[in-house]
């Protein structure tokens, strides 16, 4: 078997490292006696490491690999297409559809093709999400309702103390009361925020999707006057759909709105932009449910980024980039796209940041 000389890899199997999916070659033991460059990915591990190991002997749940491997070595058939789950000690399972086929040489083995399920963890991520979510909601409700009782009595309590302060301290102390009754207020209002999700009822109608960008845009740009572009790349032939116009352009502002803060030094130095992009999404799948057509519709901003430790609680409650954010902004904006049957992503990373919604279509 010739070497090439740079990777110590057979010569004759080079074009294998070309390929995104992950190839793996077993002898007639089911040892690893070769795997291409996304197979060491995949795996975590380098060739020469996995190099004679047995493939089972890398997950805690081999049988169903290993039934099939046999099966192979026994020429049961010529290839055999299965999703499999594969855990590993530590780490995520890999989920992979994975194509095993036999191989007719001299030294019969087993030729095993692996793809990593990206559908399947789309929907595991959604999922957790939507399960996480809910929890948040249940929290922010039930604490908020026991955050509201004892916060008036503060307040009623701090106005009563200001009317029996003596005349004579009145100017003095006034100043204290008056602290405790804003930063009732403040709490009251924040309390407020957080409840408006479940209080406001969900109004139905027909909705242009670019009615509403069209809105938040000239919101923004009156906010933002100079500095800024908002440019839009529209597909027309998206149709109109049954959802809360009102929640869609509070959800869709809260992002723009976000996105036009963190832009503020491009802003400044006159290169800021902010794009609203639409398109039509077929066969998707939203919260288990499969969809023939959906919008997709992107916010994209060329800002700095979102710091990578918040990047993945940026849709929790209270959770904020910018100083003095509420951090309920990407809160409300997916509780309201979940409440028309979507989900709402995000990728980020400096001098881009896309939130993406997709809604079901008729």
């Amino acid at each position: 078997m010739t070497l090439d000389n740079h990777s110590s890899r057979p010569a004759h199997l080079a074009g294998l490292d070309l390929l995104a999916s992950a190839v793996i070659l077993l002898d007639g033991d089911g040892r690893i006696s070769y795997a291409n460059a996304a197979a060491e990915n995949l795996l975590e591990s380098s060739l020469k490491a996995l190099s004679r190991q047995k493939l089972t002997a890398l997950f805690l749940n081999p049988e169903e690999l290993a039934g099939i491997c046999a099966q192979a070595l026994e020429h049961k058939f010529s290839d055999l297409r299965q999703d499999l789950s594969l855990e590993r000690l530590g780490r995520e399972p890999l989920r992979v559809h994975s194509i095993v086929s036999a191989l007719d040489a001299p030294r019969d083995g087993v030729l095993i093709e692996l793809r990593e399920n990206v559908q399947q963890l789309k929907l595991d991520r959604e999922e957790r999400i939507l399960d996480q979510s809910q929890v948040n909601k249940e929290l922010i409700r039930n604490l908020a309702h026991e955050i509201k009782n004892p916060l008036g009595g503060i307040r009623g309590a701090a106005q009563l103390l200001e009317l029996e302060l003596p005349a004579l301290h009145l100017s003095e102390l006034r100043e204290y009361t008056q602290v405790i009754i804003k930063e009732a207020d403040r709490l009251q209002t924040l309390v407020d925020r957080l409840l408006a999700p479940h209080r406001r009822p969900h109004i139905v109608g027909d909705v242009n999707i670019h009615e509403v960008c069209e809105r938040v845009r000239s919101l923004i740009l009156a906010e933002f006057p100079s500095g800024l572009t908002i440019s839009r790349d529209y597909d027309a032939s998206i149709p109109e759909f049954r959802g809360d116009k009102e929640q869609l352009i509070q959800t869709v502002l809260n992002i723009a709105h976000n996105a036009a803060q963190a832009l503020a030094e491009r802003i400044e130095a006159g290169d800021a932009e902010l794009i609203f992009k639409t398109r039509v999404a077929r066969q998707v799948t939203l919260a288990k449910v499969r969809y023939g057509l959906a919008l997709d519709l992107h916010i994209i901003d060329n800002g700095p980024g979102i710091a990578p430790q918040i990047c993945d609680r940026i849709f929790y409650p209270l959770v904020s980039g910018r100083e003095g954010g509420s951090g309920l902004g990407l809160t409300l904006a997916q509780t309201f796209v979940q409440q028309h049957l979507g989900v709402i992503e995000c990728e980020s990373r400096p001098g881009y940041t896309d939130f993406r919604i997709v809604l079901p279509l008729p």
